[in-house]
């Protein structure tokens, strides 16, 4: 699944796991926790994470562990992280309400596609960058440092760094300096 290979998500290990992440994301949304609990479930649910990560209320992610995030991470609500494989995100990163980042997919063949099989491409985004609201992160992206991507824009392909990206698809509309 990691490698971007077809998988079974329905596997024992891989069912495990999903129900895992469900249970801590479950915590982190509707439980009355202090500060240091939230801090406590987000370590123990991402694979990596700097010390001041926050998650919103209403976070969903498939596993977790396969979320890597830098120093200074702030994830809005309503935030969906489909981690089948690997999600990096840098230090200093802000995520908007509403942002799915999608690192799973299917293949374009029916007959595989309706076999159950899947398969996932890896995100990376780098240091300094801000996804407005409503945003998507497509498969296989990889955003530079210092990327800000406009509110409802849906990402399908690599952008370098220091760069504005809108639309649907996104495209860049201004360089920073």
């Amino acid at each position: 699944m990691l490698s971007g290979q077809l998988y079974t998500a329905s596997d024992p290990e891989l069912a495990y796991l999903h129900s895992r992440a469900v249970k801590l994301c479950e915590k982190l949304n509707f439980g009355n926790l202090s500060d240091e609990e939230r801090r406590e479930t987000t370590r123990q649910l991402l694979g990596k994470c700097g010390e001041r990560a926050v998650l919103g209320r209403d976070f969903w992610c498939d596993y977790g562990g396969n979320i890597e995030v830098g120093e200074n991470f702030y994830v809005n609500y309503g935030v969906v992280i489909l981690d089948v494989c690997k999600v990096k995100i840098g230090k200093n990163c802000l995520i908007a309400p509403q942002v799915g980042i999608y690192t799973a997919c299917h293949p374009l063949d029916e007959e595989t596609r309706i076999s159950g099989l899947e398969l996932g491409k890896p995100i990376t985004i780098g240091d300094n960058c801000w996804i407005g609201g409503h945003a998507v992160i497509n498969p296989g992206v990889t955003l530079g440092d210092n990327v800000v991507v406009g509110s409802g824009a849906v990402v399908t392909k690599s952008f370098p760094s220091n760069v504005v990206i809108a639309g649907n698809p996104a495209k860049i509309i201004k360089y920073l300096n």
